[in-house]
């Protein structure tokens, strides 16, 4: 196993194995004081204080390997307990023979104590403090554990959040693309049967190119205001080889505002309303004003026509439906969208959302 995997793997046992370490250094200097303050330098305690903490520090990889292979959970308590205090008692033996074996070789056993009762009498004074450590550690392992968890979890939530709302902008974006092509063919549909071959193929031309930026901008769900309305130019220069002299387009559009991000085809469903249930639904000029403006930090976007008025029903559309939930995906309560009848007669859709330029984005 590499070092990078191994430091990445056993990355909270080494947190502890280092406390262990700062134990080890403060109970050092702590014996050390206290043997100045005695009016002699005991290194030999020094040195075999440092040596059990260092020891005790490489048993801890006990507690967090058991905690590793048998994690808290009810169906398992008691063997899980039962694991445990075995692998306490495991950690004091161990830690016990290791100071034995320190004392041994640095001449600490009184010689007229047997090494057995040396032993046993060293197991009975490390016992409880050793229990009360390992099971310290352990908390210390599953709360890490748990806290880990938990934020594994939070960030496979915004990831799974994410990938929702990337898929339902998909969708939306997918229903709405066939919906503009089938009513752009139906116009043209309508030219050849009137043997308007001019005009059907001007529109063949321009659908061609339409279709062509939707074609290749289907992993985009946000570009800048000004690209937005280059698409709604081209779209609206097919109605207009539709409708022929009887469709006026005005445009009031701030410059400033060309560089706003907005949802890309935003506009389109709004568009295309304005074009089917406004200017198609008079026999005189249509007209039809696109409008953006900044207000209080959010970016308006207006699209009025002059035709009969706003009915209702039309609003069960595939168009505001989907433009409605592309909205309320990307900026939640931010956004609105809303159609109504303009006070000179005709329909006035306006979309309001949070004002943000590619640079903050």
């Amino acid at each position: 196993m590499s070092s990078p995997t191994f430091l990445k793997r056993n990355r909270f046992w080494l947190i502890i194995a280092a406390g262990c370490v700062v134990l080890a250094v403060l109970n050092s200097f702590t014996v050390y004081v206290n043997s100045r303050v005695a009016g002699r330098t005991n290194w030999i305690d020094v040195i075999f204080t440092a040596s059990l903490w260092l020891v005790f520090a490489g048993l801890t990889r006990i507690p967090y390997v058991i905690a590793r292979r048998f994690p808290i959970g009810q169906e398992r308590i008691a063997q899980t307990i039962a694991v445990h205090l075995a692998g306490a008692l495991v950690m004091s033996l161990g830690w016990t023979s290791a100071g034995v074996v320190l004392s041994l070789s640095f001449g600490r056993r009184p010689a007229q104590v047997s090494f057995v009762r040396y032993y046993l009498s060293s197991l009975l004074t490390n016992l409880p403090l050793c229990v009360f450590l390992y099971f310290a550690v352990l908390g210390c392992i599953y709360a890490f554990s748990y806290y880990r968890e938990v934020r594994e979890r939070e960030a496979q939530q915004a990831r799974l959040t994410a990938q929702l709302a990337e898929a339902r902008l998909s969708a939306l974006r997918m229903q709405l693309n066939p919906h503009f092509l089938f009513n752009s063919l139906n116009a043209i549909t309508v030219l050849v049967r009137d043997e308007n071959t001019r005009d059907a193929s001007r529109m063949l031309e321009l659908l061609s190119g339409v279709l062509r930026q939707v074609l290749h901008s289907e992993k985009r769900q946000e570009v800048t205001l000004d690209e937005e309305l280059r698409f709604i130019e081209k779209y609206l220069a097919i109605e207009q080889v539709r409708f022929s002299d009887r469709l006026e387009i005005k445009w009031s559009i701030d410059p400033a505002l060309r560089d706003t991000l907005v949802p890309e085809f935003i506009l389109q469903p709004l568009v295309e309303n304005a074009v089917r249930h406004g200017v198609g639904k008079r026999s005189e000029e249509g007209v039809i004003e696109i409008s953006a403006a900044a207000v209080n930090g959010d970016l308006l976007l207006t699209v009025m026509d002059n035709g009969p008025g706003y009915v209702t029903v039309s609003d069960a559309g595939v168009g505001l439906a989907n433009t409605r939930a592309r909205l309320e995906t990307l900026f939640g309560e931010a956004a609105k969208l809303n159609v109504s009848n303009a006070s000179g007669g005709g329909t006035v859709a306006t979309v309001r959302f949070p004002l943000r330029r590619r640079v903050d984005a």
